[in-house]
């Protein structure tokens, strides 16, 4: 017997609670007494963006589903409510501040139970003793994924969103090379070092990198994340589909679509799920992502309003 586990990564790009003052009011004189509220006097930023995002989650009907980029729990089940159905919809929530100065912080939303959650933020950097090793978080979860009323499985998720290549591709990298080392080490010590893959586990989120060289980039141009993306203990399942269609995301400065976002399931997962294939899904990018000729979500514009500039990676894993 075996039961399946749609699970969706998604970074939904600064998914933040925030307001501007209306047009015509003037900021300094908007509270002269003091905190009594007589009207409304700002307007929350982003609100065409947030529909399209909606949009997209409802569209790839995650089980579980892991976010990047999200302000805090309070604006996430605020967007639940506004966007995708309430908590009837998906009555688990998971996140904890982490470290970034933007407050982007990855969380989980679920239709299932969740039975534990562990933040890693604490870790310190060995590289920048005075940093912290995550740029927002390793943010582990465990979901319960019920086959019958006698019997279910506890998959954990190792959900991040490891350092941009902003400011340069090598200038970055030792970073996400220690963040990626960390997380094979949470894995084997959740899990064990001899044979991790046995379980059922999986890693996934932004990891801000790609696989092989870049040639623009010049010296060291290669990954930081090939050691854990290329682990035998998991697989990268997007490499399931064609070359071609395994870009996540469009960089605009560079034209370029490289795959950023990860799904990687443990190896007895993966071997349970070797039917599967994941799916991308692209109608909230926005239309200067040229490569994707397919349907849009309405409103979707040249640059903006749109979903993120991520596309979500969503899978049916078969949990044996």
């Amino acid at each position: 017997m075996s039961t399946t586990l749609r699970l969706a990564t998604f970074n939904v790009e600064n998914l933040f609670a925030r307001w501007r003052f209306r047009e015509g009011v003037d900021p300094a004189t908007a509270n002269t007494r003091g905190w009594v509220v007589e009207q409304t006097q700002f307007e929350e930023l982003g609100v065409d963006d947030k529909a399209i995002t909606g949009a997209a989650v409802r569209e790839i009907r995650a089980d579980v589903l892991a976010l990047q980029e999200v302000e805090n729990i309070d604006t996430l089940k605020h967007f639940r409510a506004q966007a995708l159905g309430g908590r009837d919809e998906y009555p688990y929530v998971a996140g904890v501040d982490g470290n970034d100065p933007r407050l982007i912080d990855v969380a989980v939303l679920s239709k299932l139970p969740i039975t534990r959650i562990r933040s890693h933020q604490h870790l310190m950097d060995p590289g920048s003793p005075t940093a912290g090793l995550f740029s927002r978080d390793c943010l582990e979860v465990d979901v319960e994924v019920r086959e019958s009323e006698s019997k279910s499985t506890t998959v954990t998720l190792f959900v991040n969103h490891l350092k941009s290549m902003m400011g340069g591709r090598p200038q970055t990298r030792g970073k996400r090379q220690r963040q990626a080392a960390k997380v094979k080490e949470l894995v084997t010590g959740r899990f064990g070092s001899a044979s991790p893959g046995d379980h059922p586990f999986v890693v996934l989120g932004d990891l801000n990198d790609f696989l092989g060289p870049d040639g623009s980039s010049g010296i060291d141009g290669s990954s930081g994340i090939d050691g854990l993306v290329e682990w035998g203990q998991l697989e990268n399942v997007v490499t399931r589909l064609p070359e071609a269609d395994q870009w996540t995301h469009f960089f605009r400065g560079g034209d370029e679509y490289r795959q950023l976002d990860y799904l990687l399931p443990s190896a007895s997962l993966a071997e349970a799920s070797a039917e599967s294939l994941p799916e991308i899904l692209r109608k909230g990018m926005p239309l200067r992502a040229t490569r994707y000729t397919g349907p849009r979500f309405p409103g979707v514009g040249k640059d903006k309003p749109k979903a993120s500039d991520h596309a979500p990676v969503v899978m049916n894993l078969t949990i044996p």
